[in-house]
């Protein structure tokens, strides 16, 4: 619930991921696993800029948080030899912010703009140009004083992700030559993160375990990382050099995850559905019962509750099909 600290399922990146995510994190495309079209097709990209000694297209990078949004960018700026910068888009506040991290970017740079579909509408007419024209008509004062600068940029290459493509206006969609939308993992993808961060970890896990702590992850490799550290924890703690599946069950069970991957919010929703004397619950409503705000519910948890079936969307609003009652360990 609100004000409580985020739960480990969450996709989002947490104060505690930082280390582990700078450690874990592929450093090129052929350390990337899973999802192979959207990596072919950079791959293809990359080497044909490269080819040609030019900034690769603009790249649009779609999907659920947790995904590998944000290290597909840093790849991009590492296999072309240049430079990142990264930002988001409420970072970008005024025209002079944006305008200020072009005119650093240097030839090949990658610029990388997280939630791009939260820059101001008044800053993204500035990246209008500057994704097209590489050039940029910054407005110096106001009223009778204001005179334009014509800013002519470095060619660049932006990269922009977001979790709401839908919300993208269609001008700022239109600019990207590329647009990839990223897809939760399969178990077996999965499996091979978690196998390959335990050997970064230096940490032994038997593949019982890596199959078990792989299924509850919600197809999320940010999810499966967190998992493993605090599996790493309790195999340390109670004197075991390996995770085995006894530790894993511990762990999650410690961390409030059933077997189907859910934990405390995702029953709450469910619980709230169940109860619902027309069937149905809207958005807000549903947020209300659960004390969790709207956005946070559409984003993180109805993914996962859509995915295993547990969940429909109605044009009246939400409803727990018989496979989520069976969860809830009711009658299905």
């Amino acid at each position: 619930s609100e004000g409580s600290a985020e739960p480990a399922t969450t996709p989002h990146l947490t104060g505690t991921d930082q280390d582990l995510e700078r450690t874990l994190r592929p450093r090129s495309l052929t350390e990337f696993v899973g999802q192979a079209r959207a990596v072919d097709n950079l791959s293809v990209t990359l080497a044909a800029a490269k080819a040609r000694g030019e900034a690769p297209d603009h790249v649009l990078l779609a999907g659920p948080p947790g995904l590998g949004k944000t290290s597909l960018a840093r790849i991009l700026a590492a296999e072309l030899g240049t430079t990142l910068h990264a930002t988001t888009g409420p970072a970008l506040d005024r025209a002079k912010d944006l305008v200020g991290i072009l005119t650093q970017l240097r030839r090949g740079d990658v610029l990388f703009i997280d939630e791009i579909h939260r820059v101001p509408p008044a800053v993204e007419e500035y990246l209008y140009t500057a994704m097209e024209d590489f050039s940029v008509d910054f407005t110096l004062d106001t009223g009778p004083n204001a005179r334009i600068l014509p800013l002519t940029l470095e060619r660049f290459t932006l990269v922009g992700a977001t979790t709401r493509e839908g919300l993208l206006t269609a001008p700022l969609r239109g600019r990207f030559g590329i647009v990839e939308r990223l897809e939760p993992y399969p178990p077996a993808d999965l499996v091979a993160i978690v196998t390959r961060a335990a050997g970064i970890l230096e940490v032994g896990i038997e593949p019982d375990a890596a199959h078990l702590i792989a299924e509850r992850s919600r197809g999320t490799p940010r999810v499966v990382n967190r998992f493993l550290r605090r599996a790493r924890d309790v195999a340390q703690v109670g004197g075991s050099a390996t995770i085995d599946v006894a530790v894993a069950e511990d762990c999650l069970g410690r961390l409030g995850v059933d077997g189907h991957g859910l934990e405390h919010l995702d029953r709450a929703i469910l619980t709230a559905l169940s109860r619902a004397t027309e069937g149905t619950l809207g958005l807000k409503t549903l947020a209300a019962a659960v004390g969790e705000a709207e956005d946070t519910i559409e984003e993180v948890y109805e993914p996962h509750l859509l995915r295993l079936g547990f969940l429909e969307k109605t044009p009246r609003g939400r409803t727990i099909t018989d496979a989520g009652r069976a969860a809830l360990g009711g009658p299905a």
